[in-house]
């Protein structure tokens, strides 16, 4: 064999070899391959578990991850606030877009802010609760998310009132009811809710900008050791143009 035949071969063997072992990080192809168990709650465009689908914006996302890394994924359903509670426990392993918080970097790592930022919106169904500056706020009964984060100014000021709920598509409910003058959500999340319960709602002109949500491990998950491949994985999915084209699908599924 010739020199040059031999190097090619060598390129060869060496391509060959760093694909496999990109795509079987959790042993894929065998009975040993990594399981992930992700924590989720019902929460369309995002998280949408309906009748046995599971997909959404972050669910895709996750699911291409995971393809891409060997592994095998498993979805538990559960509420929000619940989520946190299991990834404290490290009962599961992913939690899909949390905001970053100083008290939950306690127990989660933050692999990579893998989903973009959204508005934090104000619906209302009744003129008088329109909210166009924030001390319209003070007075009002408002629906929020149990376990969710929004703002800091809102989520530390004590002299709101708060009433929670599992779902959006609870507080939209609540709204519609008169139970809560009116609900905080981000844009997609309230728009979908308010959508599929078919509740006439209205947005303030107040809003406050998003953060962007994350990709989180449990601290006490063996995942924890591949964020940085995951990370990794995200970014190349965004260089693809995969990432704007998901959120282009959901964005549009939830305003329609």
């Amino acid at each position: 064999m010739t020199y040059l035949s031999k190097s090619v071969v060598l390129y060869a063997l060496l391509g060959l070899f760093s694909v496999a072992a990109w795509g079987q990080t959790g042993d894929a192809g065998d009975e040993g391959a990594q399981t992930v168990v992700v924590g989720v709650d019902h929460s369309p465009p995002y998280r949408i578990l309906d009748a046995g689908r599971q997909s959404g914006l972050y669910l895709d996302i996750f699911n291409e991850v995971a393809d891409r890394l060997g592994w095998q994924v498993e979805y538990e359903r559960v509420p929000f606030r619940r989520i946190l509670l299991l990834m404290q426990e490290g009962k599961v392993d992913v939690m899909l877009g949390p905001v970053r918080t100083e008290n939950r970097a306690a127990y989660m790592a933050y692999a990579t802010p893998a989903f973009p930022p959204e508005r934090r919106l104000f619906f209302y169904t009744e003129p008088e609760n329109r909210v166009t500056r924030y001390r319209d706020l003070y007075g009002k009964s408002i629906g929020v998310l149990e376990g969710a984060r929004y703002f800091e100014r809102f989520d530390k000021d004590d002299q709101l009132k708060k009433s929670t709920a599992p779902r959006y598509q609870n507080l939209m409910l609540m709204l519609e009811k008169g139970r809560v003058d009116v609900v905080v959500a981000p844009e997609l999340a309230g728009l979908s809710a308010a959508r599929n319960v078919q509740v006439q709602v209205e947005i303030s002109p107040f809003s406050v900008p998003g953060e962007r949500s994350w990709i989180a491990i449990s601290r006490k998950s063996p995942i924890l050791e591949y964020a940085d491949e995951i990370a990794e994985v995200v970014e190349a999915i965004r260089q693809e143009g995969l990432m704007d084209r998901l959120v282009t699908k959901y964005s549009n599924l939830a305003v329609k």
